[in-house]
């Protein structure tokens, strides 16, 4: 994914008003709570009802006076048309019972209102929770409205934080999770202090595509934090807190990403969502025997932002003992890292891993981990090109932290994979034999039907034995084993990249992805273990390769693609679907079909963080109002844990289906077998 960024220092924006004068949970005295019928549809849903919920139990008077700190008003019934089936959530949602009732706005009476939309008039020294109009917009791909009328601050340890809220959620920005560390030093959690402003992004990381508009810098390890409830106390029940740690190969992308708003998942899911920084590439990952350079910085940002987390999360609504990590290609290699690493341990609950690279090539490393000596070796070119060969180890350490950071990251050699330090990663991989230790981590992990396209390419040869060969594959055994025809599905060149691109998905993605669930299943590594495969995408607007393969074709009367004709499933088609941005992003819904699909995998990845379980309980789908999953649900099979000797796949596609592992015979043609992890 592409990042146009330049550098500069980190700097916290001063508020536009003082901490001391925001209103808060703890200020107010009450939980706050954002209830709406998200359904991803954005400004155009015809369902914009939303109001913030006081859990304190006040007098009709004091609830007024507490909707008006947050520069609300007690909340005015909609229109006899209005859709308020959303209400049932308040029951469900963890409210004492279906019977309680909450002040609602009465010009001429006190009334209050019930989970089923049913009014009352009540005694007005009743005391009761109440509902306060929300009046925040929703922010959008280009900007929020970060006003003083939507701050809000949040009071965690000897910190005030500053966020604001929109339509769906409290947003937090831009939050320091830890100091700059010195160059190729790992990170240390530091709590929160003072007065912090998270009204906009922070930093992203230093990398190759640092200049433009987007901005970088070495003090780059912020979070950011998407929530629908803020607590007042310590006693109250938290959500479940889904940790995305994000892809690009470990040499590039941000937490700031919008692709990652995470809003919508936060409202739709009733989870928490954070996005993180982590030093890339050379900075984040440079090791050099002899010096104490042992790599692996950005592993170590990754869980000194999880330490940060387990202190401060619970503030922010956040269940610390609730926490999945979950990422995509080099964000899902850095989950397996973490599920790999003892200095994570116990520190989140579930895991997902989408698109984990693993296997042949360029996907090796990420998946099996470098030695240090390997490591040393990349290091050394590194030296060379960068001019920094000197023969004493101090003196080349030295070189190395004068350099322009821009310099680093942008070398022709480079390091950028995680190594066996002995301390963050003691094992060159995830251990999954019958020896290995259990994990209370439940596991969902899955790759899209065509992860490997982009990484394969169009070639020049009609031969598909030269075309084959010359992107690293041993053609012989490949074209011999007859398990991998050509397919006549267009012209020639057409031809050849739907092999290539096949055998590329299968050596790279698929067949290490299906031996993981499999032998972790098997052993009982996880507590549950859950497969699936992405037959449906929507390829993101900034990284598109090879194309328009990834992209459904146009015609006439489908100008943004038509889904129904053949089209690639490629890597990073699943994230608007993930996250529910589709439309945030700007994005044209091709069909009927994609927007609750993307409704589907939002309810399905919440629910997993929910509970370690992706199959969403029906009656919070009934509380909500979801009925588009509830339909998808009720015409199809469970989804079920992987077994031994029944390795269900969930196929997620517009009807959902389990089927078993897929390319099992061409695994093994290419040498990575279903039991290719040592069992």
């Amino acid at each position: 994914m592409a990042f146009s960024t330049r550098i500069v220092s980190l700097a916290f924006i001063s508020f536009v008003r003082s901490a001391t004068s925001l209103p808060g949970p703890q200020s107010i005295g009450s939980d706050l709570a954002i209830i709406t019928h998200n359904d991803l549809y954005g400004d155009s849903s015809t369902r914009q009802a939303a109001a913030i919920v006081l859990g304190k139990e006040q007098t009709y008077k004091q609830s007024r006076s507490s909707c008006a700190e947050l520069g609300e008003t007690l909340w005015a019934l909609p229109g006899p048309s209005s859709d308020l089936s959303f209400l049932r959530y308040l029951a469900q949602g963890g409210r004492a019972n279906r019977s309680e009732i909450f002040w609602v706005d009465s010009p001429v009476r006190c009334e209050a209102i019930d989970a089923e939309g049913q009014v009352q008039k009540v005694n007005c020294d009743a005391r009761l929770p109440a509902l306060c109009s929300q009046s925040a917009t929703l922010s959008t791909k280009s900007g929020a409205d970060t006003d003083p009328k939507w701050q809000i601050v949040v009071r965690s340890r000897n910190g005030s934080v500053v966020g604001y809220r929109d339509r769906l959620s409290f947003r937090f920005q831009g939050i320091r999770y830890a100091p700059q560390p010195e160059r190729f030093t790992h990170s240390r959690y530091s709590p929160l202090s003072g007065n912090i402003s998270a009204l906009s992004y922070g930093p992203s990381c230093v990398q190759a595509g640092c200049n433009g508009n987007l901005f970088c810098s070495e003090d780059c390890l912020n979070l950011n934090i998407w929530t629908p409830y803020l607590p007042s106390s310590k006693g109250t029940k938290r959500k479940a807190v889904m940790v995305w740690i994000h892809g690009g190969g470990f040499t590039g992308g941000s937490g700031t990403d919008t692709t990652f708003d995470g809003g919508n998942m936060a409202s739709r899911g009733d989870v928490v969502v954070v996005t993180i920084n982590y030093r890339l590439s050379t900075l984040g990952f440079l090791a050099l025997d002899g010096t104490g350079l042992t790599g692996n910085y950005g592993l170590a940002d990754q869980n000194t932002a999880l330490d940060w987390l387990r202190a401060h999360i619970e503030d922010f609504g956040g269940d610390k003992d609730r926490i999945t990590v979950f990422g995509q290609s080099a964000g899902a290699a850095s989950v397996r890292a973490l599920l790999a690493s003892p200095q994570a341990d116990g520190k989140f609950s579930r895991a997902i891993m989408q698109s984990n690279p693993g296997g042949a090539q360029y996907a090796s490393s990420f998946t099996r981990y470098l030695t240090l000596q390997e490591a040393t070796d990349r290091t050394r070119a590194i030296l060379t090109e960068i001019g920094c060969s000197q023969a004493d180890n101090t003196a080349q350490l030295a070189c190395l932290r004068e350099q322009d950071p821009l310099k680093l990251v942008g070398l022709r050699n480079g390091s950028w994979y995680p190594v066996i330090d002995g301390s963050y990663l003691p094992e060159k991989e995830l251990p999954l034999g019958d020896t290995a230790a259990r994990k209370k981590v439940a596991l969902m992990t899955g790759v899209m039907r065509d992860d490997g396209a982009p990484f394969s390419k169009f070639s020049t040869s009609s031969n598909a034995s030269q075309a084959l060969t010359e992107q690293g594959f041993d053609a012989s055994s490949i074209l011999r084993s007859g398990k991998f025809p050509l397919v006549q599905a267009g012209n020639t060149t057409i031809n050849i990249f739907n092999l290539t691109s096949r055998v590329a998905t299968d050596a790279m993605f698929r067949c290490l992805g299906q031996s993981t669930a499999s032998v972790g299943a098997g052993n009982q590594i996880f507590q549950g273990t859950y497969a699936y495969e992405f037959d449906r995408a929507y390829q993101i607007a900034e990284w598109s390769p090879n194309p328009p393969t990834c992209e459904a074709p146009v015609s006439a009367s489908r100008p943004f693609g038509d889904v129904r004709q053949p089209y690639f499933k490629c890597h990073s088609g699943e994230l608007y679907y993930v996250f529910g941005t589709l439309i945030r992003q700007n994005r044209v819904p091709r069909d009927e079909d994609d927007i609750p699909f993307s409704q589907y995998i939002v309810d399905t990845w919440t629910a997993f963080a929910r509970g370690g379980d992706p199959n969403p309980n029906m009656g919070f789908l009934r509380a909500r109002g979801f009925l588009n999953t509830s339909s998808a649900i009720e015409r199809t099979d469970p989804w079920l844990p992987v077994q031994p000797g029944a390795s269900t796949l969930r196929i997620l596609d517009k009807d959902v289906r389990n089927e078993g592992f897929r390319e099992l015979e061409q695994c093994d043609v290419l040498g990575y077998p279903l039991d290719f992890f040592p069992s």
